[in-house]
């Protein structure tokens, strides 16, 4: 198993499907906005999800 600083060093790729059309335009819409790529929107929406669960001691710190 890699190390975890060969985690992030070597990005992954994930490839999502049916997802609603409403939800892709607004996400789009809503990255646009904040001059985001919608990638750089669900990455730190997922971040701050993650930092959340910490928080509420439901995900283990630093992971």
């Amino acid at each position: 198993m890699p190390k975890s600083k060969e985690l992030n060093e070597d990005p992954g790729t994930w490839i999502f499907r049916d997802i609603p059309r409403d939800l892709m335009w607004r996400a789009k819409a809503a990255a646009a906005i904040q001059g985001k790529s919608v990638k750089g929107l669900v990455i730190e929406l997922m971040e701050e999800h993650l930092k959340e669960m910490e928080k509420k001691g439901l995900w283990p710190k630093g992971k």
